[in-house]
């Protein structure tokens, strides 16, 4: 398996990240397949790259792909590209999603689903989160809007989704958003393609941090959904949209 891990000036978060996920390997005895990660540099003047390849192990090997275009749909798209296992996959650098879901994503992965999409809106999912009004109201507004582009899915912009390499790799090949929403055209281009889409609940916590600011992204996040209608009405060869599988139940992490 490999995952991607977009950055932007993460020196602060990163380190923490991949050291929970070495801990995560090593405790779990075995990891799902050989675990690599590939942080993609996108941009960074704080030395992210640097201090992502100084977390490098054996156990769990770290590479660093640079995107000089800004955005993180255009880093996710660099480190997929870069991708060659069987399984991949991406999450944020703050880590926000307990890391039961790797396991739990693979497991999705080996039951039948193309993608598992890591979820905080189904059953069983567990978030803790800054209350603001204006993040609630703009959150709901938001995702009202993505239900046309990728219906039946509860929450398309959880930062840890998995999916099979060669669709992964032809999906991306094919994005166009290079912003916040780049989620939504991923999900709408897999159902287009008739793949099999499965959300599953995880543990996602609200890290201090982040650089999505209601009001200076969130009209540029709308208008990214927009474009993302007018080039999927223009792609050639798809299928019609399917909806989502059901959400997949699973055993509830234990509280540590």
């Amino acid at each position: 398996m490999q995952i991607v891990i977009p950055a932007r000036n993460e020196a602060d978060r990163l380190p923490r990240t991949l050291a929970a996920l070495r801990a995560h390997v090593l405790g779990a005895g075995e990891s799902p397949a050989a675990l690599e990660v590939i942080v993609v540099d996108n941009g960074s003047t704080d030395g992210t790259a640097r201090l992502a390849l100084m977390a490098s192990s054996p156990i769990m090997p770290v590479r660093v792909v640079e995107c000089a275009e800004r955005g993180k749909g255009a880093a996710v798209r660099a480190g997929i590209a870069s991708t060659t296992a069987d399984i991949v996959g991406f999450m944020d650098a703050d880590g926000a999603t307990r890391l039961d879901a790797l396991m739990d994503a693979f497991r999705v992965i080996e039951s039948g689903a193309d993608v598992a999409v890591g979820s905080r809106a189904v059953p069983g999912s567990v978030t803790t989160e800054r209350h603001s009004a204006v993040r609630v109201l703009g959150a709901r507004v938001y995702r009202a809007s993505t239900h046309r582009l990728a219906p039946g899915i509860s929450d398309t912009q959880c930062g840890f989704k998995v999916f099979r390499g060669d669709l992964a790799r032809t999906i991306f090949a094919s994005l166009r958003t290079t912003g916040f929403s780049f989620d939504v055209e991923v999900l709408s281009r897999a159902q287009r393609r008739g793949a099999r889409v499965v959300e599953f609940p995880v543990y996602w916590d609200d890290v201090p941090g982040s650089t999505f600011q209601p009001f200076r992204h969130g009209v540029a996040a709308f208008w990214e959904l927009a474009t993302i209608a007018v080039h999927l009405r223009r792609s050639p060869g798809t299928t019609e949209q399917l909806p989502v599988v059901a959400p997949v139940p699973l055993a509830p992490a234990v509280e540590g």
